[in-house]
C-alpha cells in the first residue's frame, strides 16, 4: 500500500503549528496504525528530519497513550478500539490519511501528535479513591456485592482515561471520563461513604480545568474504545442532585 499522510507537526505548546504530507510507501494492511508511523519515523530520521512524535506505551489497547485524531474521527473509523489495534487494511492503497492531535483546551499539546492529559489526573485525585482502609484481598471479597452492580463497577472501570470522548465531543466535556470514575466505586460498598462528596470534588475539578459542559450529544460514548454506556452520566448527575439536596460542598 501507498498512502499519503496529512500530520500536525508542531514544536511545543508555545509555538504555532502546522499540517505537514509525508509519503507512506510499502505499508504493509497488516501494520498496526503505530506501525505504520514506526516505518515513517524511521525513513526521516534516515533522511535527517525529525521524526514525528506521538504518544505510546502497551500497544495492547489497554494504556490508553495512543491518542490520535483519525480523519477526524478519534482513534480512527473502527469502533471499540484504540488507535495501537487500528490496522491498516481498515485503509486503501492510495488513501491520504490526516493525523492530528487531540483538540481540547485542558490538553495542551506538547509536540506534535502528544498532548498533556495530566488534567485527568487531577480530576481523579480530587475524588478517585476511598480513604478506608479494605484490608488484603481475601477482606475485600468478604463484602458481599451483587453481581449486577458489580459488572455496572467492572463496566466503568474498563475506562483507559484515553481522552477520546473530551477529543470528539463539540464541546470539549469531560463528563464521560468523570463519570466513569465516579460510577466504579460508586457501584461499590467501600465506595458508598464518600459517594456524593466524591461526585462534586470531582465534577468542581473538572470545570476549573476548563472542559466544557456535557451537552447528551453522546459523540463520547460513540467513539469510546471501552464502550462506557452514557447511562454514566445520567448517574452521576442523579448523585450531584442528591449531593445538593444534602449541602454537599467542593472541598478542592
Amino acid at each position: 500500500m501507498k498512502l499519503t499522510l496529512k500530520v500536525w507537526r508542531q514544536k511545543n505548546s508555545k509555538t504555532p503549528g502546522e499540517f505537514k504530507t509525508y509519503a507512506a510507501d510499502h505499508v504493509s494492511p497488516d501494520m498496526s496504525f503505530l506501525e505504520m508511523l514506526d516505518v515513517v519515523n524511521q525513513d526521516l530520521i534516515v533522511k535527517g528530519d525529525e521524526p514525528i512524535a506521538f504518544d505510546h506505551d502497551c500497544r495492547e489497547g489497554i494504556c490508553g497513550m495512543c491518542s490520535l485524531m483519525i480523519n477526524g474521527v478519534a482513534h480512527g473509523p473502527k469502533k471499540a478500539i484504540t488507535t495501537c489495534q487500528l490496522h491498516m487494511r481498515s485503509f486503501s492503497d492510495g488513501d491520504t490519511i490526516t493525523i492530528e492531535p487531540w483538540r481540547a483546551m485542558p490538553f495542551p499539546i506538547m509536540k506534535d501528535l502528544v498532548v498533556d492529559r495530566s488534567s485527568f489526573d487531577r480530576i481523579i485525585q480530587a475524588g478517585g479513591y476511598i480513604s478506608a482502609s479494605t484490608g488484603s484481598a481475601p477482606d475485600g471479597n468478604a463484602i458481599p456485592v451483587a453481581k449486577q452492580d458489580a459488572d455496572k463497577a467492572m463496566d466503568a472501570a474498563a475506562c483507559i482515561g484515553c481522552g477520546a470522548c473530551v477529543a470528539a465531543c463539540p464541546n470539549g466535556s469531560a463528563m464521560l471520563f468523570t463519570a466513569a470514575k465516579v460510577a466504579h466505586l460508586g457501584f461499590l460498598p467501600q465506595g458508598q461513604a464518600e459517594r456524593h462528596q466524591r461526585v462534586v470534588n470531582m465534577v468542581a475539578t473538572q470545570d476549573a480545568e476548563g472542559f466544557g459542559n456535557c451537552t447528551n450529544i453522546g459523540e463520547c460514548s460513540s467513539v469510546c474504545p471501552k464502550e462506557i454506556s452514557l447511562d454514566t452520566i445520567a448517574r452521576l448527575n442523579r448523585d450531584l442532585v442528591v449531593a445538593a439536596l444534602k449541602g454537599v460542598e467542593a472541598n478542592v
